[in-house]
């Protein structure tokens, strides 16, 4: 297994999981959370959430200057940044065209956050493209499965096939980035 199989396959089991662990609290805890946190609590919780737990597993794709437990740093500046361009954008527009804006948005802020950090911003359209067909693809599938099947079932199938994807889109820009360098 090539460096950026193993980085793609390192990056969807690992944020597939952490995914998986978010996605159960909106299963389970979704009406709890938003009572007791409101809803923005409960999405800052979310964030918070995907930031520990997907940090970890993409942070052990990453060597040099950005390895763990700096990582962190890095990655919750991205996924906020995505999290701020996703809810935004959706919250904005609302309905299909907030989620294709919100997932445009999303990457394109997460992109730009890893080219400056890794010094590839000649890299930021190709960052951004990648993000954003893996977004897509974690999303839309996603919410198709959520749709299909309904209750938590749906609800932990959408978390697992937007980790999946997303994170092997996340650990393949990471890749990249660093070869970049």
């Amino acid at each position: 297994m090539t460096n950026q199989s193993k980085a793609i396959a390192t990056g969807a089991v690992g944020f597939g999981l952490a995914s998986l662990c978010v996605f159960a609290t909106v299963a389970f805890a979704e009406r709890w959370m938003y009572r007791t946190l409101s809803p923005a609590g409960a999405y800052v919780t979310w964030v918070a959430l995907f930031i520990l737990l997907g940090g970890t597993t993409l942070g052990s794709i990453v060597q040099g200057r950005w390895k763990l437990p700096r990582f962190y740093l890095l990655f919750g500046l991205a996924f906020f940044a995505y999290a701020v361009g996703w809810i935004g954008a959706y919250f904005t527009l609302h309905g299909s065209a907030g989620e294709w804006a919100g997932s445009l948005a999303g990457s394109v802020l997460m992109a730009l956050v890893f080219a400056i950090a890794f010094g590839s911003i000649s890299s930021l359209l190709k960052f951004s493209a990648i993000l954003f067909v893996a977004n897509s693809l974690a999303y839309f599938l996603g919410s198709a499965l959520n749709d299909r099947l309904g209750g938590p079932s749906g609800m932990l199938s959408w978390g697992i096939v937007y980790g999946a994807f997303l994170g092997a889109g996340i650990a393949f820009v990471l890749h990249l980035a660093q070869r970049h360098r």
